[in-house]
């Protein structure tokens, strides 16, 4: 059994497509841990969903998209009002419903054509048994956004694993400033961690980048960048076309 780790996804089935293909991926035989973000963007989540279900060893990490989507799901309310790339999972889950083309409903209150009832059971069950980071037995942590790194794992806020960006802030500012890696704490200890949220496009990189032992895995597939799969214990990773180019223009709401 190999271990892969793959970056946020944001709809972009096409891409999960290459990165699976260009790894070699087993889906009966190797194991995937997803750091999170699935759905938001590009308007392919049903088929990135589908494709997940399809691996048999899979370790699914909560994203805040999918916390939203997650919500929706149980309550038929989107806290976010399908924002932030939300209208690129509407129009995948309206083609599958039959709604193809309608978005909001009349009225007040932002109502969607779409339903919670769309959305197929096994979908459902997939976001509402997302874990919030998975940590192995080589004491590796896969966590979607981060966590403070001066308190200890145990007593972290439950939205922090899929909203704090500062372990993966702090390292930058740390490593530019020359700290070196004994001198950067972290108040628990993990031989490294493997963190998606924040774009490395957004340092004009679309690869992953490693600062100290944290390896950030978001490679810019829900903007302008490419999806990343990385086998965890050789570091040898794959990536899709620039994800901007697989898609017609304009075809992505921005996640």
């Amino acid at each position: 059994m190999r271990e892969f780790v793959m970056g946020d996804i944001h709809g972009a089935h096409k891409a999960m497509v290459q990165c699976l293909e260009r790894s070699g991926f087993d889906f009966e035989n190797d194991l995937l841990i997803q750091v999170g973000d699935i759905v938001d963007g590009y308007p392919e989540a049903f088929e990135c969903v589908e494709e997940l279900l399809k691996v048999k060893n899979l370790i699914a990490i909560k994203g805040n998209h999918d916390d939203w989507f997650c919500e929706f799901n149980q309550t038929d309310f989107h806290p976010r009002y399908w924002t932030y790339g939300g209208k690129g999972t509407l129009i995948s889950y309206l083609k599958i419903a039959g709604k193809e083309g309608i978005y909001f409903a009349s009225g007040s209150g932002f109502k969607t054509a779409l339903v919670a009832s769309d959305i197929p059971y096994s979908h459902k069950k997939l976001f509402s048994e997302q874990q919030p980071y998975h940590i192995d037995k080589k004491k590796r942590c896969f966590v979607h956004g981060g966590f403070k790194r001066h308190i200890p794992f145990a007593q972290q806020e439950p939205t922090d694993f899929y909203w704090d960006r500062t372990l993966w802030t702090d390292a930058l500012k740390s490593k530019e400033n020359g700290v070196k890696s004994e001198a950067f704490e972290i108040a628990t200890k993990f031989k490294e961690i493997y963190v998606g949220h924040t774009p490395t496009t957004k340092l004009g990189k679309d690869k992953p980048l490693k600062k100290y032992n944290i390896i950030n895995m978001d490679t810019g597939a829900g903007h302008q960048g490419r999806l990343t799969i990385m086998d965890i214990n050789s570091k040898e990773f794959w990536q899709s076309d620039p994800v901007s180019t697989l898609y017609p223009e304009n075809y992505r709401d921005s996640a």
